[in-house]
C-alpha cells in the first residue's frame, strides 16, 4: 500500500464557472461543486480539499464576516480544506491605465483579505493567491517591451501588497493571457517583477501549448511537424520547458490536453483540458507530472503541498456525473502515488501551524 499523504489532492471549484454564462451553459452552483467533489472515492482515498475562485456567483469577496465563516464550516464538514484562491483582478488589465492597475492592485488586497481569514478560521493550512495579466496576445503585442514593464510593474505593487498578508502570488502559465502566453514570456515578466513572493502555476494542460508556441510561434519547442507518438521529442520538450519554469513553480495543476486549444463562453481559447481518460490525451499524465514535481536529477522538489485538478470547460452533462470525479481522483492518486511523499500531518490553529 502507497502511504504518500502529500501533496494533498484538491479539485478546482472554478469550472463551474469558466466557459459557462448566456452565451454558453449555466453554472454549476458552488455547493454542486463541492458536493461532487467530497463524494469522489477511489480505494478509500478522497479529496482533500478544494482551491477556490473568488468569482462571483460563487463567492462575494467583499463578505468576509458571516459569508465567510459559512463557507469555511460548509467546506469543513465536507472534511475539506482550501487551498490556493484565484484573485478576481480582471476588471483592470495590468498592462492598461493608472487607473486600471490600481484597480487590479485592489482586486489582490481583496483575495488577501479573505485568504487570510481562511487562515484564522483553520481551513486554509496552504496555498497561494493565483493572478494573471488580464490582458490579451494581441494587445501585449502592439508594444511587448513596454507592455511587459508595465505587467512587472503592476504585479510588483501586487506581491508589495501580498506580502503584508504572508501570501504568495502564482502567474498562470496560459497561453490567452498577454505576456504569459509563451514560455518565454512568461518567463520575462517574472524576472522582471523581481520580487520574493512571486511564482508560476504551472497547469499541465495550458503549458503543453507552450510546447506548440501556438500564440507565439517563435518560441515553439516542439518541431513543426511533430508527431505526438514520438514521445522521445516530447520528452526533451518537457525537458527544456520544465528546466526552465520549474524553479518558478509554487502551484500545479494535474490535467490532460489533446494538442488542441478550446473556448466556450467568455473564455478565451487555450489548452484544452480533456477527461483524465480521455484517449485523445496526448500526455502520460501520471508520468509526466513528474516533470514539474521533480527536479532535473529526479528528486522531489516539494515546493507546494497540494496538486489540483483543474477540469475547465467541459459539459455541464460530464461535470454532473459522479464518475467522472471519480476517474480524476483515481488519476491525482497515481500522480502522488509516483511522486508524493509521507509526512507528519500538521494542525492550522489561527495562524500557527502545530
Amino acid at each position: 500500500m502507497n502511504e504518500n499523504n502529500f501533496p494533498k489532492l484538491h479539485n478546482a471549484t472554478w469550472p463551474g464557472i469558466v466557459g459557462k454564462g448566456p452565451d454558453s451553459e449555466p453554472t454549476i452552483a458552488f455547493d454542486k461543486m463541492l458536493e461532487m467533489t467530497a463524494a469522489a472515492e477511489v480505494d478509500g482515498v478522497r479529496f482533500d480539499g478544494v482551491d477556490i475562485g473568488l468569482l462571483e456567483p460563487h463567492i462575494n469577496i467583499d463578505d468576509t464576516g458571516d459569508g465567510i465563516k459559512r463557507l469555511a464550516d460548509k467546506v469543513s464538514s465536507l472534511h475539506l480544506e482550501i487551498g490556493s484562491l484565484v484573485a478576481p483582478i480582471w476588471g483592470g488589465p495590468a498592462m492598461g491605465s493608472k487607473e486600471e492597475r490600481a484597480q487590479f492592485v485592489e482586486q489582490v488586497r481583496k483575495s488577501c483579505i479573505y485568504g487570510s481569514k481562511l487562515r484564522e478560521l483553520g481551513v486554509r493550512p496552504h496555498g497561494v493567491i493565483r493572478i494573471d495579466s488580464a490582458s490579451t496576445p494581441e494587445s501585449w503585442a502592439k508594444d511587448p517591451v513596454n507592455n511587459t514593464k508595465l505587467i512587472a510593474q503592476t504585479f510588483r505593487e501586487a506581491c508589495d501588497v501580498a506580502a503584508d498578508y504572508g501570501e504568495k502570488l502564482a502567474a498562470e502559465g496560459e497561453i490567452c493571457w498577454g505576456g504569459m502566453h509563451s514560455w518565454r514570456t512568461m518567463l520575462d515578466t517574472l524576472e522582471a517583477v523581481d520580487r520574493p513572493n512571486i511564482g508560476f502555476q504551472a497547469d499541465m494542460s495550458h503549458t503543453l501549448l507552450y510546447l506548440l508556441g501556438y500564440n507565439r510561434p517563435e518560441d515553439r519547442i516542439l518541431p513543426k511537424d511533430f508527431d505526438w507518438n514520438d514521445r522521445e521529442t516530447l520528452h526533451q520538450g518537457l525537458i527544456t520547458l520544465t528546466n526552465a519554469l520549474r524553479p518558478w513553480t509554487i502551484d500545479f495543476h494535474v490535467a490532460q490536453n489533446d494538442g488542441t486549444v478550446h473556448g466556450t463562453g467568455s473564455h478565451d481559447k487555450t489548452g484544452r483540458h480533456c477527461l483524465a481518460t480521455d484517449p485523445n490525451g496526448k500526455l502520460d499524465v501520471a508520468h509526466d507530472a513528474g516533470y514539474w514535481l521533480r527536479d532535473e536529477n529526479g528528486e522531489l522538489t516539494k515546493a507546494f503541498k497540494h496538486i489540483c485538478w483543474d477540469g475547465c470547460m467541459f459539459a455541464n452533462e460530464v461535470m454532473m456525473k459522479q464518475q467522472t470525479w471519480n476517474d480524476i481522483l483515481a488519476t491525482m492518486v497515481k500522480v502522488r502515488q509516483q511522486h508524493g511523499w509521507y509526512e507528519p500531518e500538521k494542525k492550522l490553529v489561527g495562524d500557527t501551524v502545530q
